[in-house]
């Protein structure tokens, strides 16, 4: 067969639907591609052909063999991708592919990553956090009721029961907790105490952002017959309410999930189920400093409602007897931090005392 004309690339040529391998060359014969074949016994043999226009070439991607594909759906395959770029670039076609193009720019690509990390930083440190404020500012009461009635609604389905602890047990908690939150902001009737049993969470209190509170048995088991220590605990809960912490955490994640949006491209529906689903409510952990302004607030609704301000040192002097917990973080997600804590819990409650004293 013929094989005069310019060579454009050697490579393997497979015939349609197979998968055999023949060692061949693409070559321009009177303005036609041509596969030739290169095997010793059917050397020069043409396997394909056609005019440019009725043959698929696959734009290049860093070193990935180049793909030419055949009216008749074989195909020829090429290593010398610096061959195919040349015979197009003579035709006047575009020489790579855009992603190509983006690979092969390195420099450029380290330098839009290392600028996206930094805006990421900046957002995450400066914007976000008054974002987060705003939010918090305009939020309706209606918003926290929705997040609050997801959340315990989710709980109970998957981890929490009801709870097993006798009426005049629960009367008896149920009251002092009023006496406390009838001296925080709202009064009494913004607070509503639910007992559980805490199944997989154990021992714990938690507030949600509209107020509701739940207590464990777990943890009334743990604190014994210490009912003033329960209520102090509850107190650390209502102030987590009084000053919106839970609500702002929910926030945070939520500006958290938009700045990955934002960097990474679409993750579904991550805002939505950061503010939706109870799961992730649980799972926040606050700050120091909001566990610190948290414990202050139990310190004063004791102190205001006649109980021992103290009483919420117990809790973490239990923590350390009864669960071996001696570290900087408790094995309680929310409320990280037992030794310090409870130092700081016994300095203010001085300081309100001496303040008292004084007046």
């Amino acid at each position: 067969m013929a094989s005069d004309g310019p060579a454009i690339a050697a490579g393997l040529w497979h015939p349609p639907h197979s998968s055999r391998a023949i060692p061949a060359r693409l070559v321009d014969i009177g303005g036609s591609l041509t596969v030739l074949s290169d095997e010793d016994d059917e050397k020069d043999k043409r396997l394909a052909w056609g005019i440019r226009s009725d043959i698929e070439i696959s734009p290049r991607v860093g070193s990935v063999p180049r793909r030419i594909v055949f009216g008749n759906e074989s195909v020829f395959e090429t290593r010398d991708n610096d061959a195919v770029d040349a015979y197009l670039q003579g035709r006047g076609e575009k020489r790579s592919g855009f992603v190509h193009r983006l690979e092969i720019v390195r420099p450029r690509m380290i330098a839009f990553a290392v600028a996206t990390i930094v805006l990421a930083s900046v957002i995450y440190h400066y914007a976000l956090p008054g974002l987060v404020e705003v939010a918090v500012l305009v939020t309706p009461p209606v918003v926290p009721e929705i997040m609050s009635a997801g959340t315990l609604k989710t709980l109970d389905q998957t981890a929490l029961s009801p709870s097993k602890l006798p009426e005049d047990r629960r009367k008896d908690i149920s009251d002092r907790f009023e006496k406390i939150a009838s001296q925080a902001e709202g009064g009494a009737g913004r607070y509503k105490l639910n007992f559980r049993d805490g199944g997989i969470i154990g021992p714990n209190a938690f507030a949600l952002p509209d107020g509701n509170l739940v207590l464990t048995d777990q943890l009334v088991d743990l604190a014994g017959n210490d009912t003033e220590m329960i209520t102090a605990v509850l107190g650390h809960e209502i102030g987590h309410v009084e000053y919106k912490h839970s609500l702002r955490q929910l926030y945070r994640a939520a500006g958290v999930a938009g700045l990955v949006m934002l960097i990474a491209g679409d993750v579904g529906s991550g805002v939505q189920d950061v503010l939706t689903q109870g799961g992730g409510l649980l799972a926040l952990s606050y700050s120091r400093s909001a566990e610190a302004q948290a414990d202050r607030r139990s310190v004063e609704l004791m102190q205001a409602a006649g109980m021992d301000p103290t009483a919420l040192s117990r809790f973490f002097d239990t923590l350390e007897t009864k669960l071996n917990d001696h570290s900087d973080t408790s094995m309680l997600s929310t409320h990280p931090g037992t030794p310090e804590r409870k130092q700081a819990i016994l300095d203010y409650a001085r300081e309100l005392r001496d303040k008292k004293v004084q007046s």
